[in-house]
């Protein structure tokens, strides 16, 4: 009788836990380019054993990337993962890699070096694994600067893109997630003596407040959007008028039309004092994946789930972002979060739940079968504006 692949991937089990250490225990902080090279190299190395084909290296800026295009078939299905992580090295000495109770733990275990042990092991499951594309990127972590381009140009070419970010809560499906915006306001004024004559300056601080308090009128939380005034920096010395000040805006939405909306009301922004100069930067970081560019993937995912014996999958919206919103940005069908089910992402608590991963990675294998078989019906596409910088959840 043949073995179900549920029961195939537990039986692999101990080797997912070996391959899981090697790539925990390759410390690969995303600031650092040399870890960040030898960790690439690490995977690299991990994944030809698994898949029996080397990737190709993809060097963009100084960072590492990393590519499988399986067999001679045109690229169909897009399996996305990051390599990089928020972990500092010298991590390890204070959160070694462990195995206990049944719970992996470690720095970037469950963020998200679990998911591509994942990716490697489906991938390898597969009777035929030709057109499938496996991507590792080396600076998600940083709102991937320099593989952006990259992950647009491989998902545009495909008719899915599984994300293997981890799991949200409990386990589960991230079928949507917010768009980011990203925005500095800065005020321009004049300096002048705060004891002597303040009446003479124009003060940045106090235009920066005004322009607070109208930043903050413009979340709608009917739509799920929020504008968040972050960091502010003012002035120089205390004794003296600021001449110049900025705070950071973060906007997240649900859909485009809200980011949208919020971009011109940022950029619509005018000074309130007599003689004050504004300046807004950024703009729209990411795209939201909604779930019109989820629902066929995860109606897939449920209906696989029930015919491997698996619990049925549950999907949430998330705020935080990844590079699932870039491959729905360009109107491929997305599903995001397939990765370890577990926990405390960026955290000293990260962990992995072991008995997870068996269920977790048959699911992924068939997904990507039935979808090589049945290519989904497109979505269309939605982008926004450049990369500014990162945001990570």
């Amino acid at each position: 009788m043949t073995a179900s692949p549920v029961a195939n991937m537990t039986a692999a089990l101990p080797q997912m836990l070996a391959d899981l250490e090697t790539l925990v225990c390759c410390e690969s902080p995303s600031a650092d380019l040399d870890a960040v090279a030898t960790s690439a190299a690490v995977v690299a190395e991990l994944g030809t054993a698994r898949l029996g084909v080397p990737p190709e290296r993809i060097v963009v800026e100084g960072r590492t990337h990393l590519r499988w295009r399986l067999g001679d078939a045109p690229s169909r299905v897009l399996l996305l993962g990051h390599h990089d992580t928020v972990w500092p090295i010298g991590s390890l000495a204070r959160h070694p890699y462990s195995v206990a109770d049944g719970v992996v733990r470690g720095p970037g275990c469950f963020d998200m070096k679990a998911g591509l042990v994942m990716a490697f092991h489906a991938v390898a499951a597969l009777p035929d694994p030709s057109g499938v594309t496996i991507l590792v990127t080396g600076d998600e972590e940083l709102g991937s600067p320099s593989s952006r381009t990259l992950v647009e140009k491989e998902a545009s070419g495909c008719v899915a893109a599984l994300v293997l970010e981890a799991s949200a809560d409990g386990g589960a499906l991230k079928t949507a997630r917010k768009g980011v915006s990203l925005y500095h306001v800065t005020a321009h004024g004049r300096a002048a003596h705060a004891g002597l004559e303040p009446e003479r300056g124009v003060n940045a601080t106090v235009e920066l407040a005004h322009q607070v308090l109208a930043v903050s009128a413009l979340p709608d939380a009917e739509h799920g959007t929020s504008v968040t005034p972050t960091v502010l920096t003012s002035g120089h010395t205390t004794n003296t008028v600021p001449d110049a000040g900025q705070f950071a805006v973060d906007v997240r939405v649900r859909d485009t039309a809200e980011q949208s909306r919020v971009d011109r009301a940022m950029r619509a922004l005018r000074p309130v004092l007599p003689g004050a100069r504004l300046e807004i930067t950024g703009g729209p970081n990411r795209p939201p994946l909604e779930h019109g560019s989820s629902a066929e993937l995860f109606a897939r995912a449920v209906t696989l789930a029930s015919r491997l014996g698996l619990p049925e999958p549950v999907g949430t919206a998330v705020g935080g972002a990844s590079d699932g919103n870039l491959t729905a940005g360009v109107g491929t069908p997305t599903l995001d979060g397939l990765g370890a089910v577990g926990g405390g992402a960026h955290a000293d608590d990260e962990h992995v739940i072991v008995a997870e991963l068996p269920g977790r990675t048959a699911l992924l294998a068939a997904l990507t079968a039935d979808l090589l078989a049945d290519p989904p019906r497109r979505a269309g596409a939605h982008r926004a504006g450049p990369a500014l910088q990162g945001d990570r959840s």
